[in-house]
């Protein structure tokens, strides 16, 4: 079963209830962890009572749809702090902030980035402004990205949340 499919099942749920998909990945081969990454439309913090209802309704779904087949653990989580960027959305809102980035094929002979994150461009590109220079990443070459915890980080989430 495909990321994308996966994405196209359990999305409508989650819009509906009032949450936006973040990830979906599928893991392990034995008993494999399919693991829904989701957070707030209103952009608040996610409780354990939110991961709790999305369960409960993603179980429903994907026992009627039965996507994956076999048994498999379900696993709702949201992003955290140091949350990982996906979508081209998530470059341009967490502009500014430090981050990591590992790319599938070298970029100026290099795979692997730390830096402040630029955005993205109009040409899908994300910037990463590192150590030796400034640096543009085709967003489909990206294996994986996240922000890095930093007091400017914990300051930003805190206030934005209304915690600090």
């Amino acid at each position: 079963m495909s990321g994308q499919r996966l994405e196209t099942l359990v999305s409508p749920t989650l819009e509906s209830m009032g949450y936006e998909l973040v990830r979906v990945m599928l893991q392990g081969k034995t008993r494999p962890t399919l693991q829904i990454m989701a957070e707030r439309k209103d952009g608040k913090v996610m409780t354990v009572e939110d991961c709790a209802a999305i369960s409960r309704s993603l179980s429903a779904v994907l026992d009627v749809e039965d996507p994956i087949g076999g048994s498999y653990v379900l696993e709702v989580s949201s992003p955290g702090i140091d949350r990982p960027l996906v979508r081209a959305r998530d470059f341009a809102d967490w502009a500014g902030f430090e981050a990591r980035l590992e790319t599938g094929l070298p970029v100026d002979g290099r795979k692997r980035f730390k830096g402040r994150l630029l955005g993205i461009d109009a040409e899908g590109r994300v910037g990463i402004a590192t150590e030796t220079g400034e640096a543009r990443i085709p967003l489909d070459g990206v294996r994986s990205a996240k922000l890095v915890l930093t007091d400017e980080l914990i300051a930003a989430v805190t206030k934005d949340n209304g915690q600090g």
